[in-house]
């Protein structure tokens, strides 16, 4: 047993393989560096961090015990989640009608003027994506409980120990989509069409994200 944690490799195995798994957090990420470069995409990465953070935290202090005592205050974020999820995806979609229409100058200038614009700041919409998720909260607790000792006199250093394992690997593999992100935007900026299609996919994804969200039950 390390610190309160029973079976460390297993969890560290089981981590890993969640992270991978696709969701709104790493496919906004994703965009953003395919869209904006690195800098950009590290922002959006650091609002995931913070965001899975703040649920990490939560969790173990027994805000997942309140949601499902609560089915009104669960509902209540699932939806908004939900609805912010989905106007991220129309979001895209319309900005990639408007580019697949737009002449080339007109496109190019209007990616300058987003870029300073401070109402896109991916910080914080990757933040308020990681938050509006109270299925997150209750996974955390529900897959941290399985490795955590009850008997360790100290089980908040085993929640923190495990969740910088998590957001570890879960920072290295958001580097990966930052810098995969970037290469693929610079084959595809010469192909305005293409890329228009591939933002459509990823709008529609974001759709498909909002509903399965707001489908989603306690159970």
């Amino acid at each position: 047993m390390f610190f309160g944690i029973t079976d460390i490799w297993t969890y560290v195995l089981g981590a890993f393989f969640i992270i991978l798994l696709p969701g709104p957090n790493s496919l906004y990420v994703l965009t953003t560096a395919a869209q904006r470069g690195v800098r950009q995409g590290y922002r959006a990465a650091a609002g995931v961090f913070i965001g899975d953070s703040i649920l990490m935290v939560l969790a173990s202090a027994g805000v997942a015990s309140l949601l499902k005592s609560t089915p009104i205050l669960f509902n209540v974020v699932k939806y908004a989640g939900a609805a912010y999820l989905a106007w991220i995806g129309f979001q895209m979609l319309r900005g990639a009608w408007r580019s697949w229409r737009a002449p080339r100058g007109a496109q190019e200038a209007r990616a300058v003027r987003r870029e300073e614009s401070p109402q896109t700041a991916p910080l914080r919409k990757a933040l308020v994506i990681s938050l509006m998720n109270p299925k997150a909260i209750l996974f955390f607790i529900s897959f941290f409980i399985q490795f955590v000792d009850p008997a360790y006199g100290t089980p908040a250093l085993s929640f923190l120990i495990l969740g910088a394992i998590c957001q570890l690997f879960s920072m290295l593999y958001l580097s990966l989509l930052i810098f995969g992100g970037t290469f693929l935007a610079a084959q595809f900026r010469t192909r305005r069409r293409l890329a228009a299609g591939l933002t459509t996919g990823v709008g529609a994804l974001f759709l498909g994200f909002g509903a399965k969200l707001a489908t989603a039950s306690l159970g």
